[in-house]
Parts: C-alpha cells; sequence; structure tokens
C-alpha cells in the first residue's frame, strides 16, 4: 500500500499482510494421509492405491525443501493414479495440492483450474474439511489476481463450514483472508470489521503469530483511513509480539510501519527513531530492498525537519544498494529524492545533475515505464523549481512514450502516474498563462481519477480547476468547482481529504475578499486536521486564518492564531516553522504599534533562521529588522542589516536556478530590501551609495543573460557584480550621454482594513556625460493628487490609448488641452526638477533608465509649460538599467555587421483565438504593414518577405543571419506573463495548430526569441505594443527584452497601437536618416519623428516608438 508522504515516489516498505501458505492459507500443507473410509478395492488396485499415496507424501515434503518442480510431477503423477483406480478422495486431495502449489508459484490462473476440478469433488464426498480448503484457496488466488470480488465470494462460502466444523483455527483465518480482501479493494471499514472478527479467535487460541498478524492488518487499514492514532496502537500491539517470536523480518516491518505512521502525523522526530531501529534489522536480514526503503523514509523525515544534509547523506547510503539491485525504478526515485533535498540546499546544479543520471538510466535500458518513472519526476521536480516550459516538454515527452509503447495502461499505478502527469501538465499550463490548455489538461486528468475510482484525487483536481477559472475571473464557476470538489471529497469518508478540500475553499473564499465564509470553512477544516492529529496540516491552517483577520484590520484575532501556529510549531519541534511564525507576529505586532515586540520577535527569528540555515528566512528578517529600526528613526542602525540581506539575496540567485523566468519572480520577491536601503543611505546623506544599490536593484537576470552571451566562460555560479558607483560614471563618459536613474520609493500607508502601499518619493540620479552625478528628490505626496502610476495611465488614455494598448478615439471629453495638461503633468514630476541639469544641445543624447509603470511614459511627448516635446528638445533613448546600457554597448561591438537586412510585412495571419476558450479566429491583415516593407526595403538592398512567403520557420532561420531586421505585422503583449509576448508570422505549412505549449502556429514568443542567437545590429518591431510586457524589477519581460538578451544592441519597439499611414512616414524617414545621412539610430529616430510631427501632429502617431539600449 502506498504511504502519503511528501514526495509521491515514497513507497511504505511493509505491506498488508496477505494470508501467505506457511500462515494464514487453510491449507496450511498440502494435504496428505488416508481418508477415513475408502471404496474397496482389488490387491492390485490397493498396491496403486498405495502408490499414488507415496507420491503424494513424497509431493508434501518436495515442497517443504522448496523442490518446486518435482513436487508437482509427484502430484501429477499421484493425480493420475487416483483418476486410473477411480480413488476420488485422493483425486480431490491432488487436485487441491496442486493447485495450492501453483497458487505458491503465482500461476494463478492454473491453480484456480486444479481448486475448481477439485471443488465438487470435496462437494460430492461431502468432505466439508477439503471444500473448506479449496474454497479458501480459490479466494486466495482470485485475491493475488486482484479480482477481488471473486476471492470475497469464495471466502465467504468457506467461511460457514469452518463454523459448522468448530474449527476455528479455520474461521480466524478465512476472518483474516476476507478482510485483507476488502482492504485491497479500498473497503477499509469493512476489512476492519472481520479483522476484528478475527483478532480474538486468535487470541483464545493462543496464536501468537496469527494475533500479530491481524494487529498488523489492522494498523494498516487505519492507516488508509488516516486515522493514525488508532494505526500506532495496533502496531504497537504487535510489535512486542512479533519481537518474542524473534520474527526478526515482521519486527522491523513493524518499526518500519511505526515510522511511516509518525511520519504522516508530521511527527518526524519519533518516525526517525523508528527508521533507525529498523534499518539495522534490515541490515542484519541483508533485506536490501526494506534497508533502501528505510534509508528512504529516513531522508525523507530528515527533509521534513529541513535537515537536508541528513536527508542527503541518507539517500546516498540508499542510492547504492539500489543500483545493487538493479531496481532501475528505486535508484530512480532515491536520485529524484536527491534532487529534491539538493534543491533545498540551492545546490541547483546538483540536483539537476541527480535528474539527468535518473533519465539516463531510463533511456539506457531502454525500458518505457522506467523512463516514463523518470519523465514523471522530472516533471514534477521542474515544476516544484518554477521552469514550467521545460515541465510541459517533459510531460509531453511522458504523454506520448505512455501511449505509444507497450506500458500496461490498464496498470493501476500507471493510470495514477498519468493522472499525475495530467494534472502537473494543467498546472504548468495556468501557470504560463495558457489557460485553455491548462484546463484542458486537468479536465483529462479528472477523467482519469474518475476512470479509476480515485475520488481523493479528484477532489483535489477540482480544486485546481478552482484555481484555473478564478484566474480567468470566472467566479461563479470556480465556486461550483470547489464545492463539487468538497462533495467529492466527503464520499470518500477521507476526512484528511476533507480537511485538504476546504482549505483551499477558504483560500478561495480569502481570495474573492468573502472572509467570512472563508473563516468558516478553515474553521472546519482546523477541527478536521486536530481531529486526525494532523499538526502539520492545523499549523498551516492557522495561519490562513491568521491572513484573513490581517485582511479583516483585526490584528488582535490575527496575533492569538498566530500564537496558536507558534506553540504547535514549538511542540513538534518545527525550528523553521517557528522562525517564519515569529517573522509574522514581529509584522503584527508593528501594525498595531508594538515596536519592543516587533524588535524582540525579530530577533528571535533570526536567530532560528541562523540555526536552521535557512538563508530565505534569514533574509527576510533582516529586512524587515532594518526596515522597522529605519522607521524608528534609527538609519545608522538599519543599513547593516540592509547590507546583510541584500547579500543573502545575490548569494541565493547566485547558486538558484538558472531559469531566467525563475530569477525574475525571484527578484519581484526581493526588491523591497533594495528600494528601503535606498532610503535609509538618502537618510544618511549617501546618495551616490544609494545610486549603486539602486542600480543593484534592477535588471539582474538580464545582465546575466548578457553576460554569459559576451563572456561563454561564465557560469551559474560565477558572482556577477553591479557596477561601482565609479564604473557607472565611466559608462556615462563612454556614452557621453546624460543618463537619467529614476526609483520610486513606496511607503505603506492605514486605510480601512489594512494597510496599502503607496508612493512617497522619486529619486532620481542625472550622470552627466563628464561623470558628474546629482541627486535630487520629488515629494510624491505633496506634488500630486492621485499616484503616479495612475497619471501615467491617465496620461496615456488622454493620448487615445485605453488599458489594453489598443488605439481609441479621442473622445470629447479629452481636448488637446487636456491632454496637454497630462502630459505637463508627467513633465513636472519626472522633467523639471531635473531639467536645469539636462544637456542645451538637441542632438546630446539622454537616455532615460525607468522604473516600474515609468516603463510605459512617452519620454518624447512629455510637454513643457511652454508646450514644447521633449524629443524636439533632446534625442531620447531608455534602457533597462545602467549596467544593460553598458553590456548592449559592447554587444554593438561583437556584431559583424554583414550588411544584410530582413524586411517582413503583413505576413498571412495565423489564427487566435479571441479569449480563452473560444474558437480561434484568423488576425486582419495589414496591408498598410505591407507597404511600409515595399518602401523600406529597397533602402536597405532588399526585398520584403511578405504573405504566406513569411512562415515562422523561414523568418526564424533568416533573423539569425540578418544584421537588420524590421517587422511590419500584428504583435500582443502578455502583462503577466512577459515572455508569452508574440509576433505574427505566417503559419508553418504541415505542421499542428499549435505547439506542445500551446502556442499557435505562426505565433512567434518572446520565450522563444529568447533561446535563439541573432547577430543583428538593430531590430525594428513595427507592430502594436512591441515595447510592452510584464513589468517587474528587471524591467518589461516581453519582446524587446528578448531581443536584447538574444544578442541585439538595439531594438526599437511601440508603447501602443499606431496607425498605418504615419507608421510607415515616421519608418522610412527613419532608415533614410540612419542609412543616408549616416545620424545614429537615436538621432535619426529624434528627426523622423519632428518630421512626421509635421504632418501628424496627434502624439498618438508620432511618439509610440521608443529606442531601447545603444545609439550608434
Amino acid at each position: 500500500m502506498m504511504r502519503p508522504s511528501i514526495q509521491a515516489w515514497l513507497v511504505k516498505s511493509g505491506s498488508f499482510v496477505f494470508a501467505i501458505a506457511l500462515l494464514l492459507n487453510v491449507a496450511v500443507l498440502p494435504r496428505s494421509g488416508v481418508a477415513q473410509t475408502v471404496p474397496k478395492t482389488s490387491v492390485q488396485q490397493t498396491g496403486r492405491k498405495a502408490e499414488g499415496d507415496r507420491l503424494l507424501q513424497q509431493g508434501n515434503q518436495q515442497y517443504q525443501t522448496s523442490q518446486y518442480q518435482e513436487a508437482l510431477r509427484s502430484y501429477e503423477q499421484a493425480l493420475q493414479i487416483y483418476r486410473e483406480i477411480g480413488d476420488r478422495y485422493g483425486e480431490a486431495r491432488a487436485l487441491n495440492n496442486l493447485g495450492d502449489a501453483y497458487n505458491s508459484f503465482s500461476r494463478y490462473e492454473e491453480a484456480i483450474n486444479y481448486l475448481k476440478q477439485a471443488l465438487p469433488i470435496s462437494q460430492a464426498l461431502k468432505d466439508q474439511d477439503g471444500e473448506a480448503m479449496e474454497l479458501t484457496n480459490l479466494g486466495n488466488a482470485y485475491k493475488s489476481l486482484s479480482r477481488y470480488e471473486e476471492a470475497i465470494s469464495y471466502y465467504k462460502q468457506a467461511l460457514p463450514i469452518f463454523q459448522a466444523l468448530k474449527d476455528q483455527d479455520g474461521e480466524a483465518k478465512v476472518l483474516n483472508n476476507l478482510g485483507n480482501a476488502y482492504y485491497s479493494s479500498s473497503r477499509h471499514k469493512e476489512a476492519i470489521n472481520y479483522l476484528k472478527q478475527a483478532l480474538p479467535i486468535f487470541q483464545a487460541l493462543k496464536d501468537q503469530d496469527g494475533e500479530a498478524t491481524v494487529l498488523d492488518n489492522l494498523g494498516d487499514a487505519y492507516y488508509s483511513l488516516s486515522r493514525y492514532e488508532e494505526a500506532i496502537s495496533y502496531y504497537k500491539q504487535a510489535l512486542p509480539t512479533f519481537q518474542a517470536l524473534k520474527d526478526r523480518p515482521s519486527e522491523a516491518r513493524e518499526l518500519n510501519n511505526l515510522g511511516d505512521t509518525y511520519y504522516s502525523l508530521s511527527r518526524y522526530e519519533e518516525a526517525i527513531s523508528y527508521y533507525k531501529q529498523a534499518l539495522p534489522i534490515f541490515q542484519a536480514l541483508k533485506d536490501q530492498p526494506a534497508e533502501a526503503s528505510a534509508l528512504m523514509s529516513l531522508g525523507n523525515a530528515y527533509k521534513s525537519l529541513s535537515r537536508y544534509e541528513e536527508a542527503v547523506s541518507s539517500f546516498k547510503q540508499a542510492l547504492p544498494i539500489s543500483q545493487a539491485l538493479k531496481d532501475q525504478d528505486g535508484e530512480a526515485r532515491v536520485l529524484m529524492s536527491l534532487a529534491n533535498a539538493c534543491n533545498s540546499l540551492s545546490r541547483y546544479e546538483e540536483a539537476i545533475g541527480y535528474l539527468q543520471q535518473s533519465l539516463g538510466i531510463a533511456r539506457n535500458f531502454k525500458d518505457p515505464k522506467s523512463e516514463t518513472i523518470a519523465l514523471h519526476n522530472l516533471v514534477t521536480l521542474s515544476l516544484a523549481m518554477g521552469d514550467f516550459a521545460k515541465g510541459v516538454e517533459y510531460g509531453q515527452q511522458f504523454l506520448t512514450i505512455f501511449h505509444q509503447s507497450s506500458i500496461n495502461t490498464q496498470d493501476l499505478e500507471d493510470r495514477k502516474r498519468e493522472l499525475d502527469v495530467l494534472n502537473e501538465l494543467g498546472n504548468a499550463y495556468i501557470e504560463l498563462n495558457n489557460y485553455d490548455k491548462g484546463i484542458e489538461y486537468l479536465q483529462r486528468s479528472l477523467k482519469t481519477a474518475q476512470d479509476i475510482k480515485d475520488a481523493r484525487s479528484e477532489g483535489l483536481i477540482l480544486s485546481s480547476l478552482t484555481d484555473a477559472y478564478l484566474a480567468l475571473g470566472n467566479n461563479g464557476k470556480a465556486i461550483e468547482y470547489i464545492q463539487t470538489a468538497l462533495a467529492v471529497a466527503k464520499e470518500t469518508e477521507d476526512e484528511e481529504t476533507v480537511m485538504l478540500v476546504l482549505t483551499h475553499m477558504g483560500q478561495v473564499f480569502g481570495r474573492l475578499g468573502e472572509h467570512a465564509d472563508a473563516i468558516q470553512c478553515l474553521q472546519i477544516a482546523l477541527t478536521s486536521a486536530r481531529d486526525i492529529k494532523n499538526w502539520r496540516e492545523e499549523e498551516s491552517i492557522l495561519i490562513g486564518l491568521e491572513s484573513n483577520f490581517i485582511d479583516l484590520g483585526n490584528y488582535p484575532k490575527a496575533i492569538e492564531y498566530s500564537q496558536q501556529a507558534f506553540a504547535i510549531a514549538r511542540e513538534n519541534k518545527d525550528r523553521d516553522g517557528e522562525g517564519k511564525i515569529l517573522l509574522n507576529l514581529s509584522n503584527m505586532y508593528a501594525q498595531v504599534g508594538n515596536y519592543a515586540k516587533t524588535t524582540e520577535f525579530l530577533h528571535q527569528a533570526l536567530e532560528i533562521a541562523q540555526e536552521v540555515k535557512d538563508r530565505e528566512l534569514e533574509g527576510n528578517v533582516l529586512n524587515n529588522l532594518g526596515l522597522y529600526l529605519f522607521e524608528s528613526g534609527n538609519p545608522r542602525a538599519a543599513e547593516k542589516p540592509l547590507f546583510d540581506s541584500i547579500g543573502i539575496w545575490e548569494s541565493l540567485r547566485q547558486m538558484g536556478t538558472s531559469n531566467d523566468a525563475n530569477k525574475v519572480s525571484i527578484f519581484e520577491q526581493q526588491a523591497r530590501t533594495y528600494a528601503t536601503l535606498q532610503e535609509v543611505l538618502v537618510a544618511l546623506k549617501k546618495p551616490n551609495a544609494a545610486l549603486e544599490i539602486a542600480e543593484r536593484g534592477r535588471a539582474r537576470a538580464l545582465v546575466e543573460l548578457l553576460e554569459k552571451r559576451l563572456s561563454p566562460t561564465v557560469t551559474t555560479s560565477t558572482p556577477i557584480l553591479a557596477p561601482t558607483f565609479e564604473q557607472i560614471q565611466h559608462i556615462a563618459q563612454t556614452q557621453k550621454a546624460t543618463l537619467i536613474q529614476y526609483s520610486i520609493i513606496n511607503k505603506d500607508a492605514p486605510i480601512q482594513g489594512g494597510i496599502q502601499s503607496k508612493e512617497s518619493q522619486l529619486y532620481i540620479w542625472v550622470i552627466s556625460p563628464s561623470g558628474k552625478v546629482t541627486f535630487r528628490s520629488v515629494d510624491l505626496n505633496q506634488t500630486q493628487n492621485h499616484s503616479l502610476s495612475d497619471l501615467v495611465q491617465t496620461s496615456r488614455e488622454a493620448l487615445g490609448v485605453i488599458r489594453s494598448g489598443e488605439r481609441i478615439s479621442l473622445t470629447p471629453e479629452v481636448t488637446p488641452a487636456q491632454r496637454t495638461q497630462k502630459l505637463q503633468a508627467l513633465h513636472k514630476i519626472l522633467i523639471d526638477p531635473i531639467a536645469d541639469l539636462l544637456p542645451t544641445n538637441p542632438n546630446d543624447r539622454v537616455v532615460f533608465v525607468p522604473q516600474r509603470e515609468l516603463f510605459l511614459v512617452p519620454f518624447a511627448a512629455l510637454q513643457d509649460t511652454n508646450g514644447k516635446y521633449l524629443i524636439e528638445q533632446h534625442t531620447i533613448l531608455t534602457a533597462p538599467s545602467i549596467q544593460v546600457l553598458d553590456l548592449t554597448h559592447q554587444q554593438r561591438k561583437e556584431v559583424a555587421g554583414m550588411g544584410k537586412a530582413l524586411v517582413v510585412g503583413n505576413p498571412t495571419m495565423p489564427s487566435v483565438p479571441p479569449a480563452p476558450g473560444e474558437t480561434p479566429q484568423p488576425l486582419p491583415p495589414l496591408p498598410g504593414a505591407e507597404k511600409e516593407a515595399d518602401a523600406i526595403a529597397p533602402l536597405l538592398h532588399t526585398q520584403a518577405i511578405t504573405g504566406n512567403r513569411a512562415t515562422k520557420a523561414a523568418i526564424v532561420q533568416q533573423m539569425q543571419q540578418a544584421d537588420i531586421i524590421h517587422l511590419a505585422t500584428h504583435a500582443s503583449f502578455d502583462d503577466q506573463n512577459g515572455l508569452n509576448s508574440v509576433i505574427a508570422l505566417a503559419p508553418n505549412p504541415n505542421q499542428p495548430a499549435e505547439d506542445q505549449f500551446g502556442h499557435e502556429n505562426g505565433l512567434l514568443t518572446a520565450e522563444e526569441i529568447l533561446d535563439l542567437k541573432l547577430k543583428a545590429n538593430l531590430v525594428v518591431l513595427s507592430a502594436c505594443d512591441t515595447g510592452r510586457g510584464k513589468i517587474t524589477g528587471d524591467g518589461v519581460i516581453g519582446l524587446s527584452r528578448s531581443l536584447i538578451s538574444a544578442g541585439v544592441p538595439s531594438v526599437i519597439a511601440s508603447l501602443w497601437s499606431i496607425p498605418d499611414a504615419p507608421t510607415a512616414e515616421l519608418m522610412t524617414d527613419f532608415y533614410k536618416n540612419w542609412q543616408e545621412r549616416h545620424l545614429d539610430k537615436a538621432q535619426a529616430l529624434r528627426q523622423a519623428m519632428l518630421d512626421t510631427m509635421k504632418t501628424h501632429p496627434n502624439p498618438i502617431d508620432w511618439a509610440a516608438f521608443t529606442l531601447i539600449g545603444e545609439a550608434q
């Protein structure tokens, strides 16, 4: 039976004890001896009968000495003699013994054949003893074939016969067998009923072996019902009996069972104690499979206590045993566990190595089953590491092998593995924001769970579907699914499953802001967790209740629940949990103004974090400690913990995942530390040091990608340092440009029912071409009635840009005067404070380094009080960070400059769904884009590629050889998952409508671009919203960033959708200015904007494009 655990591959080493021949089969030994009444026979027949009896007895002796083939021959010869002389008693005995022997050899169909021949003979002879034995052995055979209903039927026919014969031994054994059959068919309550009937009979017979076996089986049955305390009671009763009998294998199994059960109760210290007692017995017995399993269980218990080094040690001991046993499945599980433990230690390269070994072993043996196991594990860990695209890749490989190979798709364990992968694929697609695919795979997973009658998984998958519909904003559907999940969970009668679904239901209501319903669900779940003594879930539910009361602004109640969670963590020696709860408590006490408690709990949490070596917890505690010291008016004391916190974040990122999306996500969680330290340094009159931190806190993942491209020897473990103050000065001098770096500082402000983070200060650093640095600060609380982000958005709307990024017509409500007012308001905040520091020569370059929503600002269109646009006074570029600007300059030197140009316009458009779940529709053609491409191509000495010639495959291939790339087509940005932003190209013929990631044929994604190796000097994305994407601390994650990462030093992209005519005019002018007048790219773009402005004065027609990166 499977033991629930944190890892699906952890298998319980001991299993429900079946009625094996040496103990519980009624035919304890094959029958022999002479019947009381025999037919009258001749002397010759008597001699033949004696020969048959001798052969039967000989077969029994051979069977007992493991001479199985010889025993079968003796039984067959005896059977032939009995049949020849018409001895029906002897015939029945021989048939029964043959059936029993074949049962022992696991040749169950042959056993059934012989036993079914013996049964009617015994019935005809009214030999109840023989009839009962044959019925029992038939039950055993059908049980071994997993045909449980037939087994139960035969056992139930045998039971009244034993009772009528007053054969208590046989009665007890059949009752045990019935319990076993019901257990195996997951009818655990009925199993317990029969086992409890068997137990007192064995006790009355003083059959210690039978008594201990039934006690063990009762423990297993209660375990399967998650009634762990009762399971422990029965295991503890069985253990001393096995010890008294000196039954070392059963003693070891019982110790291991106790370890498993304490593990399921999250009482890991006790679990470890029992595993450590079982392990030397398995070793003394040379039971290597059990030894490996115990070491795995021990490793998992250590892992649950965050004692990862000890976990790795246990797993490493298990590995050579699995290898010696040539247990590929076991070896793959050990390698996977090692990978997970190394992952927890942030030893990611080591983790990946173990995973690759696991897959390599499976493929070397060309064993599809083992390969699917390895791929399943890779899917699981890829998702755990946040590499959802890789998880999808492995998951699709799994499904291909699973359905095309010789794997038995009816096998329950294989189907469960398929269910897991389908479920994981569904969740991975949802994480990638492909909700259609996600829901499709979750529905397939749900059907598989229903097919194999796995109600527990069915309930949990319904919970996942709930999350998908929540993300789509379909709250009604989400609630419908979570309510169905609860109904299914209740049908399982498994209190743990009901508890998990109720917990999730509470989370759903919490996310919807329905806190009263959330609290009700969580409180019911809390009672269940306490009933089944699952302290880990109890602790988690208490923290969920705490969170809801925080959202309601009820801090005293939140603190009460948090203190209960802390008491549970302390009682169960969950030191890591203690530290995290103390951190939560410190935050809550800060909100109620109890700073003494805040500091006390932070110091306690810091001590625990350092003790258990939880670097992430340590970084969070140091961040909060620095924040509270600063807010308490002690910036000097705050400086060190904040620097220490940043040191930890950078160390973790250096050791961590190589996946770009994951690095961005990790940084997003850490960005607050950099902002707080900037405030502290400014308060300490150290603006130059604050600039270093501002630069150190942005675009780090992009910097790493660029460094690796420029220096192939750079590895994940190579530290990539942010520029020092002196290096920043040098970059400005090299660029011969004025650099302007913005940093938005937020402050928590109380609102009704909680706390809201609001923009407080705007820090601006201006670095002149000479290297001089000037710092200015803008108090955002004094300059506007609305937030800076709202002002950026309303300014875009005043231009005619709505939130989705599409162009709309100017409405009567938005007059040119109102548009000017918005653009001047932005100018007042962003430009006026530094206007005296900007160059007076309009051809001198100004590079803006925005942050957050400032990436959406059309700097060219900002207007001063005189109504002059910024582009009229300055040549403008943007960059995600100062260091990225320097790296794109280095990339420009690497570009070969082959002179080849690639110009694409109006490809045959692919089909995309208008909204999730809707039927894909072809994108509308862009005849204006085709005209634009035809006009530009001659300027670049090439021919435009249009229509069905502009297939994705053809264009991607040519992009990797081109020096200039111009793409005039549709594009779409994804502000949830920037790497899903796409450029529309013609679909590839003879290919599926979508790829394994759910991307439609013809769409080139930002994620795909990220993996290209481009040599282009410039890429122009003459399409809608190509400069947009998901705004993060790493900049805008989208098409432009992917192109820079792929090796392009300069990208021109758009901030909104633009009309055909002015775009064609602006682009044609740009290329003339750059190619014929030999202006640099920034000057060429500025002049093109100024020229287009003359014929199209509305900024929406000319201000959308921005040059990112290198100007030369």
